[in-house]
């Protein structure tokens, strides 16, 4: 999987917003990808939990959007330093998804339709902290932003928030994702600027 997402840089921090440290506020979305853009069609699409003793809770597109849904409202970061606030968001929860799953897991690797994965706690997915989006802004979650649906975790750097999200593999120790393993943070918290090891 090649890297073809250059960072951005230079912009301006707004003075009068609370962004992290090293942010900078900006009204657009940029689009950043480890790679190309999947096209995944809906009547064969899927999503999966995988347990740490192989067993496996699986929904077609429609029986997930038929899932009781929440509206989110929130702020992103992503760790090339822009942040953007007050995006709109429709999804299912995770803790939805888990409700019937028995585990003793404390760490999840998600999955992506394309090869990308990203780890994160357990305990980040619960509790109202994650969703599984598929609306942005009223509309379809458009490909460039990880339509048809996206891992959405707003509390961490965006890259946590896996596009054309496939799965979610439960574990019982750590394992680094595609960025981890490539140097970033393993947890990746804005407000400690938490972007690569050692951070």
């Amino acid at each position: 999987m090649g890297i073809v997402s250059p960072g951005f840089f230079g912009r301006r921090r707004s003075g009068d917003v609370k962004l992290p440290p090293g942010q900078y506020l900006t009204h657009d979305f940029p689009v950043l990808s480890a790679g190309p853009t999947p096209r995944i069609d809906l009547e064969g699409w899927q999503f999966y939990v995988s347990t740490e003793n192989g067993q496996r809770k699986q929904w077609s597109w429609k029986e997930l959007t038929s899932l009781p849904s929440e509206d989110i409202t929130t702020d992103i970061h992503c760790v090339t330093k822009w942040s953007k606030l007050g995006t709109q968001w429709k999804g299912v929860a995770v803790e939805t998804l888990l409700a019937d799953v028995e585990t003793a897991a404390d760490y999840v690797m998600a999955h992506s339709y394309g090869g990308y994965t990203t780890n994160v706690p357990l305990e980040d997915l619960l509790n109202g902290q994650a969703w599984i989006a598929y609306q942005y802004d009223g509309e379809p979650l458009q490909p460039q932003h990880g339509g048809p649906a996206r891992l959405l975790v707003p509390h961490l750097y965006f890259w946590k928030s896996a596009k054309w999200v496939h799965g979610l593999e439960l574990m019982l120790a750590d394992e680094p994702g595609f960025w981890e393993t490539a140097g970033y943070h393993d947890y990746g918290d804005p407000w400690r600027e938490q972007r690569y090891q050692g951070d």
